[in-house]
This record gives C-alpha cells, sequence and structure tokens, in this order.
C-alpha cells in the first residue's frame, strides 16, 4: 500500500533551533510532526522527539530511557485528565496516610474539604487513606481528583475515589509533585510525617524563589495541637537566626487551629488578584478592580524595595495578551519586579486584595473573567509565568 504524502506545512520551513544536527533527519522529524496532525505547538512537539533521538544519540542507559518514558507518559494523562477543569479553582490537601477516622485531623481535614466544595471549589489530594481519605470524603469524590503514588507498603487507594476517572497513578513522586503544584490554586497541609515535610518544604521553596505561581499557604491543626507551632519555632530557632531564611519568608503560610479561618486565607487570595503574567520582561498584576490613586501611591511607597525601574502603574493589555485572549477584560498593574522578593511580591498582593488597608477607595474594573487562571500566554515561562522547569499552565 503506498505511502501518502504528508501535507505540506510552512513549519517544515523554519525550524526551531533545537535539533538533532542531520538536516535530513530534522526534516524527517518535521515531516513525522506533519503527517500525525500536530496543529498547535509544533516546535515543542519537534523538540520533545529530538530530545528523545539525542538521547539514543549519546547511548543513554536503559534506566535513563525508563525514567524519562515513564515521566513523559505520567506527564501526557494527568494534563490530560485536568484539562476538562481548567476553569474550576482547586485546592490541595497534605497530610499523613497513618491518620485514623477517631483521629480530631480526620474531620478537621474533612470539614474543610466540605467548606470549599460548597464554595465550588475542588480539593486535590494524594487519594490514600489517612488525611487524604478525609479531604475526599469531605469534599465528595465528584469534586475530588487523587493524584496517587505507587508504593508496596500504602498499596490502598481511598474507597471514595478508588474507580473515579479523576484518579491519577504515579511512578515518581517528581511529576506527582508537579501535578499538585501547577493544578492548585491552593494548599493545606495537616500534621504528617517525612512525607508531608518534604511537600511542605518544597512548596515553600518553590513558591519562595518563583518557580511556582504566588498562592496561599495554610498549615491547619486542630485546637490545642502543638505540631505547626513546634514547626515554626524550629524555622524561627534554627533558620531564621541562622538567616538561611528572610523574615518575610514566614508571610507565604497562615497557620491557623480553625476552619473557618483557613478557608477565609485560601478564598481571600482571590477576592482581588486573578493571576500574574510576565510581558517584555514586566510583570503585569491581572485584578478584578484597580486601586485607587492613593491606594496606588501608597502601593509605590510601601514596595518600591522590590521595584528595579519606574513604578507600580495601571496597564493596558499588551499585544501579547490581546493575542493569546489573556483575560483582556481584567484589569491591570504593571511594575519591573526584581524577580528575587517573592515573599514581598505576596504582601503585594494581599494590600491589592485588602484595600482597607490602605486610605481611599477601589474603584471598579469591567467584570471578571470565569475562568481562574493563575496563569498562562508566553510559552517560554512556566506555570508561574518565570523561567523554571514547570509547563505552562491555564488554570
Amino acid at each position: 500500500m503506498p505511502v501518502t504524502e504528508a501535507a505540506y506545512s510552512p513549519f517544515m520551513e523554519r525550524l526551531p533551533r533545537y535539533r538533532t544536527g542531520d538536516p535530513e533527519l530534522d526534516a524527517a522529524v518535521a515531516e513525522l510532526v506533519t503527517r500525525a496532525g500536530a496543529t498547535g505547538h509544533v516546535d515543542l512537539v519537534f523538540e520533545m522527539i529530538v530530545s528523545a533521538l539525542r538521547m539514543a544519540r549519546d547511548g543513554a542507559a536503559r534506566g535513563d530511557f525508563k525514567i524519562a518514558n515513564s515521566a513523559l507518559k505520567e506527564m501526557r494523562y494527568a494534563f490530560h485528565v485536568f484539562a476538562p477543569y481548567r476553569g474550576q479553582r482547586k485546592v490541595a490537601i497534605f497530610g499523613s496516610a497513618r491518620t485514623m477516622p477517631e483521629d480530631p485531623l480526620y474531620e478537621q481535614a474533612r470539614a474543610f474539604a466540605a467548606a470549599m466544595a460548597e464554595r465550588d471549589w475542588m480539593v486535590i489530594t494524594g487519594a490514600g487513606p489517612g488525611i487524604m481519605s478525609a479531604g475526599i470524603e469531605g469534599a465528595g469524590t465528584e469534586n475530588s481528583f487523587g493524584v496517587n503514588i505507587r508504593l508496596p507498603f500504602e498499596a490502598a487507594t481511598s474507597q471514595f475515589i478508588a474507580d473515579d476517572p479523576k484518579l491519577i497513578n504515579f511512578r515518581y513522586f517528581f511529576t506527582r509533585k508537579l501535578a499538585f503544584i501547577k493544578e492548585s490554586h491552593g494548599f493545606v497541609l495537616l500534621p504528617g510525617g517525612f512525607g508531608t515535610m518534604d511537600e511542605a518544604f518544597e512548596l515553600l521553596t518553590l513558591v519562595q524563589t518563583g518557580k511556582s505561581h504566588p498562592a496561599p499557604v495554610v498549615l491547619l491543626e486542630v485546637p490545642g495541637g502543638t505540631y505547626w507551632a513546634s514547626w515554626k519555632r524550629f524555622v524561627e530557632d534554627e533558620l531564621m537566626v541562622r538567616r538561611l531564611i528572610s523574615p518575610d519568608d514566614l508571610d507565604l503560610l497562615h497557620i491557623t487551629a480553625e476552619v473557618d479561618d483557613a478557608v477565609r486565607e485560601i478564598e481571600g487570595f482571590y477576592s482581588n488578584y486573578h493571576s500574574i503574567r510576565f510581558v517584555d520582561r514586566a510583570l503585569v498584576i491581572r485584578l478584578h478592580r484597580l486601586p485607587s490613586e492613593e491606594e496606588l501611591e501608597r502601593l509605590n511607597e510601601d514596595f518600591a524595595d522590590i521595584v528595579t525601574t519606574g513604578r507600580i502603574e495601571p496597564a493596558q493589555p499588551s499585544p501579547a495578551e490581546i493575542a493569546d485572549r489573556d483575560h483582556v477584560e481584567l484589569a491591570r498593574l504593571r511594575l519591573r519586579f526584581d524577580r528575587t522578593h517573592w515573599a514581598r511580591l505576596r504582601k503585594l498582593i494581599d494590600a491589592v486584595n485588602h484595600p482597607s488597608t490602605i486610605h481611599g477607595a477601589s474603584r471598579p474594573a469591567p467584570a471578571p473573567s470565569d475562568r481562574p487562571d493563575a496563569v498562562s500566554g508566553d510559552a517560554s515561562v512556566n506555570a508561574a509565568g518565570v523561567a523554571g522547569p514547570l509547563p505552562p499552565a491555564d488554570h
């Protein structure tokens, strides 16, 4: 049977700079991409195939191929599962798999998840027992995602989501963490073991360094509990005193023993703030309403330390945002952010969320979008809108 000739594509005439180095092979890869019917992001499809071919040329070990292969397959499937729900906000719930249903922490997690589901949020948990089961039970299966890690000693999947299509099984912790961070708009951690500590410190590291989008992080206890208070003392006495972190870094988290307070912290973060994007090296903060002139002047006074040049000013959608249809209906503030002091940026977001802390009244912007992107747009940025390893997200 004759092979059907691939339709001509302009892409085949202007390939990405990242290639195999063999013009004939590059042309064959481009033809394969065209023949496969890829119409969007063809340059990235081309480069992904080139990476596999380069690994083969490098003589990579079979184990290296297995890691790359499994990771790519896991990420592809996770993106596929989350894609229909990108327009809905989600909160990740972390905590111990060993917490029993009779433990007050179990009920705390269940009550928090139920409260968020009542506010049209979905929850993402690890799909295992303990705190994870409590989160799914509280939110309901229809409002829950399970990102499960396959472990021989904790093989059981929560009964509440065992057969749900929103359950994703991961072999690797790093791909599982990527799904948690990329897809969540807020994070709540309850007491747990090494895994919870790992998730807490990695999450805070990503937010602290701008490798993840700004998001609220809540450490939730039960009344009278000591877990997070003890954790905070260690952080202050050992990390802060030694100047291993900045005092501002603790502004990235909120500790509470009250479910209602945790809910307010998560929801309040998005009361005015919507999302960020870097455009022409400037940070654009999308808002539901602009600050008044008096509030804007106060913002410039209070946050001049994180602005490299110029001022914090209202802005119109850039040509790039218009071309991407990237929430052009929202109000915008633009600043030359130093890309270093992310905890201070969090305080700036808090300031625009709570104008009562600044004298004057806010003026309305056009009607906000129903789609709650954390970031979107430029293919050269990650889910935070900054250079880094996370893939672009529209959530």
